[in-house]
Order: structure tokens, then sequence, then C-alpha cells
């Protein structure tokens, strides 16, 4: 039989896709050093801090990209990304079958979650982090609207008034909050904060107050605590009355977003980010962005205090960027 030449099997493997002699990965594609363009971006409250993070880093390596980012609630982003407003809408809600008609396409790209946030001088704090608060009673205190003073909330004696906050702007942490409580945004009632960083304040402001926020507007980026003038308020998961152990930690950012990853809090108000685009990106330097995202860029999920979607799921959306 007779040998085949080195030249002969190197072209072989080269048509059969297989590794050869010297090259361990697959040919690049044009360096992102090499890129130029611009990016739009614009919508939920709750990616932008990690859209920020990941701004600067892809600078690193393309900084004749220009990336410009808007934050206006996760409808914005839709809307915006449906129309062509901007090259990539972000969305912290699932996609409903009627956007994906109108020519939406979408990247889960991390994980977070909402939570209930209070003030931290509330008169009930102590009880409310020892007994926390069913999923039922928020569903009573936003949905049915009957549950008027914190004694009501607690099951106790105070007459303290319980004043709530929801978002006035179509959002993904509404109808994600309203999602874990079986409805839709439109369905909460409350007070009307446009924003997550209005919620929050709104709340600081009011001591008998409660509200909801996405994770990265509940704790500060640097020391990782909720942020000054705000607790997080333990959800009481199995009902029992108390917050056990295994539902108390909420103390820092790493811990609850171990929990989340762990399947320890609720998804919802858990739940996947989206990049989404009015149809398959055509833009080569969106296309490398979002290729960036889902493999170099998930290096700093964790530090920006997001949650990495698992390793299957990745695989699956860069497919979907091929």
């Amino acid at each position: 039989m007779r040998t085949m030449t080195i030249m002969a099997i190197v072209n072989l493997a080269m048509v059969m896709g297989l590794p050869v002699f010297g090259q361990t990965t697959k040919p690049a594609e044009e360096p992102a050093k090499t890129l130029k363009g611009k990016i739009s971006v614009s919508g939920a409250w709750a990616l932008y801090p990690m859209m920020v993070t990941w701004q600067q880093e892809f600078k690193k390596i393309a900084p004749d990209v220009r990336i410009d980012i808007s934050a206006g609630g996760a409808g914005k982003g839709m809307a915006d990304a449906i129309s062509g407003v901007v090259d990539l809408g972000m969305v912290s809600r699932d996609i409903h079958p009627e956007e994906v008609k109108k020519g939406a396409w979408s990247l889960a790209v991390v994980k977070d979650a909402v939570v209930p946030v209070i003030n931290e001088k509330n008169p009930e704090l102590a009880t409310i982090m020892t007994k926390g608060l069913t999923k039922d009673i928020f569903r009573k205190i936003w949905v049915d609207e009957a549950i008027d003073t914190w004694g009501r909330a607690l099951g106790t004696n105070s007459r303290h008034r319980l004043n709530y906050y929801t978002r006035s702007d179509a959002c993904g942490a509404a109808e994600t909050w309203a999602g874990y409580l079986g409805g839709h945004q439109e369905d909460l009632g409350g007070n009307g904060i446009f924003g997550d960083p209005g919620i929050g304040e709104a709340v600081k402001k009011d001591p008998l107050g409660i509200g909801y926020n996405n994770v990265n507007f509940a704790y500060d980026a640097k020391t990782k605590k909720p942020m000054a003038g705000l607790r997080i308020l333990p959800i009481d998961v199995n009902g029992n009355g108390k917050i056990d152990k295994d539902e108390n930690f909420y103390d820092t950012r790493e811990e609850l977003t171990k929990a989340i990853a762990a399947g320890k809090y609720p998804s919802p108000p858990a739940r996947d980010l989206y990049l989404v685009s009015g149809g398959k990106p055509k833009k080569k330097e969106v296309i490398v962005f979002l290729k960036w995202i889902l493999t170099d860029g998930q290096k700093f999920v964790d530090q920006a205090g997001y949650i990495q979607v698992d390793e299957k799921k990745l695989g699956e959306e860069l497919k979907k960027v091929d």
C-alpha cells in the first residue's frame, strides 16, 4: 500500500476539518483589534452594569469599536431592537412569542434576580429579618392590595402602615416580580416609580416602604453589601414562618448569587437576561462582540455580580450567532 505524503495527509485533514500537526485551534477570525464601527445598546436596567463592564473590557481588544449604552427598561430595549433603533436591546424577562413573530432574535447572556427591598430603619426590621415574608403575602401586597400594615404582613399587632412601590416603566424587573406572584406587570399595584435607581431611592426615604430591585441595584458594587439605607427582605420559601439557615443568604451579593446558582432562590424572581436584535445581526462588529460575550466575556460575569448561564446553554447560544 502506497504511503501518503505528508502534504496529502495535511490536505485531507483540512478538508475533513480535523486538526493538523502544530495546529491547536481553528484559524481565528479577523482579530477584534482590526474592527471598526459603532454598536448601540438600550434597555433593561438589570443588564446595564454588566454591559458597561463588557463595553470597557471589549474596548481593550477592539479600541476602534464604539459601544453606546443607555438604560430605560426592558420594554424600551425590546421596542428599540425590533424597530432597528439600536443594534442590541437589553431585556430582563422572558421573550414573548409575539415579539419573536415581530422579528426579535435573542441570546441569553447571564442570570440574575429581582429581590424585595425595605428601609433599614423599618420599625419592624428585627421581626422582618427573622420571619421573612412568603410568596402569598407578597401577592396580597402587590396584586390583591389587601395588606396595608406591617402587622398584617407579619402576623403581629403592629399598626405601622405598609407603603409599597412598583415600577412605572415597562420593565423586566416588574414583569419578573409579577411572574413570581403569578401575574404580569400590569397586575401590580403600588406607587409607580421610574427605573431601578428610582425604586431604591423611594424606599430609602420611606422607613415603612417596600419595593423590589434587580440585584445590582440592591447591593453596593464596592462593598458587596446592601445599598446604604436598604435591607434585602428575606423570602420564606418553605412557608414555615421563619427564615431557616438555608434561606438566609442576603448579607452579601456573593452569598445571594451563590444561592441563585444553587437553585435556593426561587426562579422567578431569578431569571436569564437577554440581548435582543431585530433579526439575526449582520454587522461584523456586533457579531464579534456577541461571540466575545459568550466566550471570553464570561470571565467578567462573577465579578460584576451576575451568574453565568450553564455551559450547555452558552454553547447553544454561540451556535445561534454562528
